[in-house]
Formats: C-alpha cells, sequence, structure tokens
C-alpha cells in the first residue's frame, strides 16, 4: 500500500525584511524587495515528529513545504562512528551517511544526498503542473533529479557540462521524459547555469531554483534533522564540503528550527565547510571577511575546476552573499572555512573505507580530510560533538553489484548559445506527443 502524508502547513518568510507571506506553488523570491534574499519556511508545528523508517525522507515531511510523497526515497541514516572515531582519538564522532550502505538502512540508488533535494522538490510540485522542470548541475544533483523525476513521471530538463556527464549513471533505464542537454567540452557548472537560464526564459519550462527554493534548502536540512535527533542533542561541530553551500544554509536553518523545538539544545553548531585546492573561491571570500565573492577569471576558474577531483563543488557563483545566504549562516553560527587538496582527499578517503568498511564520493573525502586535519591541528577536541556530513557513498560497491547504465546527452551546445537555437533545439527534442500534454 502506498503511505500518503497530509499537505505540510507552512508560510514564507523573507529573510531580509521578516514579511510572511504565503506560498503560491512555486514562490522562490518575496514579492516586491530590492535586496535580494533568500525566503525560508516557518512551519507551524514546531516540534517535529519523526516518521518511521519506511516513508523514507518523508520521515522529516512535518519541516519539509510538501504537498505529496514522492515515491522511492530513502532518508539519511547517522550512526556513532566507532572505527574513525578510534582512528582520530574522538569520543563522539558521528557520521550522517547518505548514499548506498544497505546494512545501515541507507537506500539511495543515486548514492548523494542530493536526492533529499529532489525528493523534497518533487514533492513541492503540484500534481497538476505541467512544466518541464530545468535542472543545472554538475553531476551529482542532475543523477538524483533525473532518478526521481523518471519514477515519478514528472517532466525534467537537465543542463550538465559535458565534462561531467560521466557521473549521469543509473541502475535501471531514464524514462524518456527526462532529457539532457550539455555545454561542450571545457566548460564548467556555471555554463550550465547560463543553458538553464535560457530555457526558463521559454515559454513551459520552469526553474528549480537551486538555493532559492525552499524545498531544496530544507531537503538538504534533513542530514541534521536525522542527526540530531539520533543524537538527542544539537553537535558541537559540523563538516560538509561545500560548493554551492546550500547545504550548510540548510544546516543552520534546521539547528534554528530544533532551537525552537526545545528538545535538543540551544547551541548553534559551528560550520566546518571546506573546499578542494586549487578551487577555493568561497574559502578566499570567507578569509578576506568579504561578504561578496572575490573576482574569478573565467578561464581560470575553468582550468582549477579542470584540477579539483571533486566536480561537485565547482560553483562559481554560489549564495554567498545573499542575505541568508552562506555568509550570514557562518557569521552566525561560527565556524570556518576549510581546504584539502586532491591527494589529502584521497588519503582520507582511504582512512573512511579502512576504519568504517564503505567507499565515500570525493567531495566527502574533502570534509573527511578537513575533520582529520582539524583534530591534528587541536581545533576539535576529543570530547567535542562532531557531526561528519558524508554526502554521498557507496558508489563504487553499487557499481559492483548492479548493471549501470548511462544517460546520452541528447544536444551538444557550445558556450555561448543564443536564446534561438535554444528554443529550436528543445523543440526538437520535446516534440513527442508525449510533451504534447505538457508545453
Amino acid at each position: 500500500m502506498t503511505k500518503q502524508i497530509e499537505p505540510t502547513s507552512y508560510v514564507l518568510e523573507s529573510v531580509k525584511t521578516g514579511k510572511q507571506f504565503s506560498d503560491k506553488g512555486w514562490t522562490l523570491d518575496p514579492a516586491r524587495e530590492m535586496v535580494p534574499t533568500l525566503i525560508r519556511a516557518i512551519y507551524e508545528k514546531k516540534q517535529i515528529d519523526v516518521k518511521d523508517a519506511s516513508y523514507g525522507v518523508f520521515r522529516f515531511a512535518d519541516w519539509l513545504p510538501v504537498y505529496r510523497m514522492m515515491e522511492g526515497s530513502s532518508a539519511p541514516v547517522t550512526f556513532k562512528s566507532e572505527g574513525l572515531a578510534k582512528y582520530l582519538g574522538l569520543n563522539n564522532l558521528y557520521i550522517t551517511f547518505s548514499g548506498y550502505w544497505p546494512e545501515k538502512g541507507a537506500n539511495f540508488r543515486t548514492c548523494s544526498f542530493k536526492e533529499t533535494e529532489a525528493y523534497a522538490v518533487g514533492g513541492r510540485l503540484s500534481s497538476k503542473n505541467r512544466d518541464v522542470l530545468v535542472v543545472a548541475s554538475a553531476g551529482n544533483t542532475a543523477r538524483a533529479f533525473a532518478r526521481v523525476c523518471s519514477d515519478n513521471d514528472i517532466p525534467l530538463l537537465l543542463c550538465v557540462p559535458e565534462d561531467n556527464i560521466n557521473a549521469l549513471w543509473f541502475d535501471e533505464p531514464i524514462k524518456s521524459h527526462v532529457k539532457l542537454v550539455v555545454t561542450r567540452s571545457g566548460s564548467d557548472y556555471f555554463d550550465a547555469i547560463h543553458l538553464s537560464n535560457l530555457a526558463c526564459e521559454l515559454d513551459g519550462y520552469i526553474a528549480e531554483g537551486g538555493a532559492k527554493n525552499v524545498a531544496r534548502r530544507d531537503g538538504m536540512g534533513t542530514t541534521t534533522l536525522s542527526a540530531v535527533t539520533t543524537i538527542g542533542r544539537i553537535p558541537d561541530y559540523y563538516f560538509q564540503a561545500v560548493g554551492s553551500g546550500t547545504g550548510a544554509i540548510a544546516a543552520w536553518e534546521a539547528n534554528l528550527r530544533l532551537i525552537e523545538d526545545g528538545r535538543f539544545g540551544s547551541n548553534l553548531m559551528k560550520l566546518m565547510v571546506s573546499q578542494n585546492t586549487p578551487f577555493v573561491p568561497i574559502y578566499d571570500a570567507w578569509k578576506a571577511d568579504s561578504r561578496d565573492m572575490l573576482p574569478l577569471n573565467d578561464d581560470v576558474a575553468r582550468k582549477q575546476v579542470e584540477e579539483i577531483d571533486a566536480k561537485v563543488l565547482s560553483n562559481r557563483k554560489p549564495p554567498y552573499p545573499i542575505c541568508g545566504g552562506l555568509y550570514d549562516a557562518m557569521k552566525e553560527a561560527g565556524g570556518d572555512v576549510l581546504c584539502a587538496t586532491n591527494q589529502e582527499a584521497l588519503e582520507a578517503a582511504r582512512i573512511f573505507l579502512e576504519t568504517e568498511g564503505n567507499d565515500i564520493h570525493p567531495a566527502a573525502s574533502v570534509a573527511t580530510a578537513t575533520l582529520i586535519n582539524a583534530v591534528k591541528e587541536g581545533i576539535v577536541k576529543k570530547d567535542d560533538c562532531v557531526m561528519l556530513n558524508i554526502t554521498g557513498g557507496g558508489e563504487e560497491r553499487i557499481k559492483r553489484e548492479k548493471d549501470i547504465l548511462y544517460l546520452e546527452p541528447d544536444y551538444v551546445f557550445d558556450i555561448n548559445p543564443s536564446i534561438n537555437e535554444v528554443e529550436e533545439v528543445l523543440a526538437t527534442i520535446f516534440e513527442s506527443e508525449y510533451y504534447a500534454m505538457y508545453i
């Protein structure tokens, strides 16, 4: 029997002004406000009731802005570390794992915490929606949205850099209402975002919204909800690698709700976010104490992105300066921006596999490497309560255990296509009778 949830009761609030308003169905910005700001979901239910694990990520539906439940989700799993904790000499290290690790109860088929966003965004969409959802991604987000939208009959357009399409692997075929277009080899995530913006100028296409979408952020915030409701208290430190920083913003917002809940403590977790050297724009801005991102030449940025192993951390224009963004989260919660080299991340992945027993993604390896360094440097003490957000893992294992398919692009665009070219191409690839229903 298919499980159901009641639509969540909430209003939206401008972080900048505090003005509250109702969700018109796909509100991404506050009306008539001049200063760029995120909006936030304010839930009627102040103390969360966590459902049983069979609900997947929707076990946290009290604090998800959703109208319906998508099929096939898995919730992040938190457990007290033994192996890695012993290696580091930590007494209270908790690992929150989003990936493939059936023995732990984690069954993310795409092996990434981006599934939490995709299911929440899908749950926010009205069942009467007929627009094509448009998602730009450096890889993991595209894989998650493709899986969720394929399984739940949501028409989707993915925009991804061609050099990242090896991330679009699947354990079962993706249905034809999911389409993939790419920006040619040598481009990066920012170029894919530009392509997605052009698509969203056309009738019949709707922007997923990225960090501006409260469903995306609150979906990612389920990692923190998993940790805190498992541990029984708010941790002292939160470690995660970031490209956009949206996951850290989500953790901060979930932290604020948990303080208001009243059962888990009143502290803010120190946000220990990390980037992969040499592509470290958030690190550079933070160390300069600048709300604005520092200038970065496009060609230099693309070259740096080519050098990093954690390609998903390659956002050149993250939601860092915007009101309610990463800069504000870091300033209020405290913490620091850290860095790890490819070699440090590879070594951290090896240590995690040996001490905990599962493979982890390059981004999660970056986070683990910075935790290792923070312990060595005496920043994190042995009795501190630490949450390590492993944002992806089990990919090597699932590829050994299952037959893997790859999604092929429907079209390859140049780095700067014209709006006319985009319109013509999309009209061609979405010309089937199926899409006559939607566009």
